[in-house]
C-alpha cells in the first residue's frame, strides 16, 4: 500500500494554514509547508508565516531552513519535503503538505517528473536579462509543448524550461516525463463560498499587515541584505519598496500590493484546478 497523504492546497488567504493545524490536531499530524517564500528566514509578514503561537504546537516543516540570498529550487524542496514526509510516516505521525506553491505539490505528489539539471548561473543570468515575452518566442521555437504550458506562467518557470532545453539539447517536454505517484492523497482544498470573499480576504490581509509591521520588516531586511532577487521578487516587498524608493505614494503601494495579491491567487486557482481530485469551489 502507498503511504497514506494529506494535502492541503488552494490560493493565498484561503485558510489553508488554519485547516492544516486543525486536521494536524485531529489526526495527530505534522505539517510540512508547500510554501516556496516560507522557506527563507526573515520572511515573515510579506510571506504570512504563521506565528509560533498560532501553530499550537504542531511542528511546521521547511520553514525558516534558508537564507533569502539562497536560491531554494524545486528539487531542493522534493528532497527536503520528501526526507520529512518518510520520517514523519516513520514515527507513526499523518504527513499533512500544506501550501500554495503549485509545483512544489506536483513534483511530490503528482506523477511529474523533475528534471535533474544543475543550475547554470551565467546562461540563467543571460536569460533573466530578457523580457518575458522574448523568452516566450524563444521556447515557442524550442519547445512548442512547452510553451503551451508556461506561456501564462511566470518568467522564472519559462527561464527554468530554456535552461533545461538548452542544457540537455533537448526540449523541457521530453525530459518532463510523467511517473506513477508514490503516495495515496487525500486532496482538500479551504471551501470558499465565492471569488469575492477571497478577494475581500487578501485585503483585509494586506491591511493586517501594515498593522503588523510590514513597512519596517521590509526596511530590516534591505538593509541586511540588500536587492537580492529573491526579495525585491517577493510580493509584499516589491511594492513597499517602490514606496520606500519614492517611486508611489503609500496607498497607491498598498493598492498595488492587494491588486498583485488579487492576480497571484487567481493564478494558483488556474493552476490547482488542473488537478482533477482538488475540488475548488469558487
Amino acid at each position: 500500500m502507498k503511504p497514506k497523504v494529506i494535502a492541503v492546497a488552494g490560493p493565498t488567504a484561503s485558510g489553508k494554514t488554519k485547516l492544516a493545524i486543525e486536521l494536524a490536531e485531529k489526526l495527530d499530524g505534522e505539517i510540512i509547508s508547500a510554501d516556496s517564500r516560507l522557506v527563507y528566514k526573515g520572511f515573515d509578514i510579506a510571506a504570512a508565516k504563521p506565528a509560533m503561537e498560532d501553530r499550537k504546537g504542531i511542528p511546521h516543516h521547511l520553514i525558516d531552513i534558508v537564507e533569502p540570498e539562497f536560491d531554494y529550487s524545486v528539487a531542493d524542496f522534493y528532497d527536503d519535503a520528501k526526507k520529512v514526509l518518510y520520517d514523519i510516516i516513520k514515527r507513526g505521525k499523518t504527513p499533512i503538505i500544506a501550501g500554495g506553491t503549485g509545483l512544489y505539490f506536483r513534483v511530490l505528489l503528482e506523477n511529474y517528473s523533475l528534471p535533474r539539471v544543475e543550475a547554470n548561473p551565467k546562461l540563467r543570468a543571460e536569460l533573466d536579462s530578457k523580457e518575458k515575452e522574448d523568452l516566450l518566442e524563444e521556447l515557442k521555437k524550442l519547445d512548442s509543448v512547452s510553451y503551451e504550458k508556461l506561456k501564462n506562467q511566470n518568467k522564472r518557470r519559462i527561464v527554468r524550461a530554456l535552461e533545461v532545453t538548452k542544457t540537455l539539447n533537448r526540449p523541457f517536454s521530453e525530459v518532463s516525463v510523467q511517473k506513477e505517484p508514490e503516495f495515496d492523497v487525500e486532496w482538500i482544498c479551504p471551501e470558499m463560498k465565492s471569488r469575492e470573499e477571497l478577494y475581500e480576504r487578501i485585503n483585509k490581509r494586506v491591511d493586517s499587515m501594515l498593522e503588523d509591521g510590514l513597512i519596517d520588516e521590509t526596511k530590516s531586511l534591505l538593509k541586511k541584505h540588500g536587492r537580492i532577487k529573491n526579495f525585491v521578487c517577493t510580493i509584499g516587498y516589491k511594492e513597499i519598496l517602490s514606496y520606500l524608493d519614492g517611486e508611489s505614494t503609500l496607498e497607491d503601494a498598498v493598492d498595488l500590493l492587494k491588486q498583485n495579491t488579487r492576480r497571484y491567487a487567481k493564478r494558483q486557482l488556474t493552476w490547482f484546478r488542473r488537478n482533477p481530485a482538488l475540488e475548488i469551489t469558487i
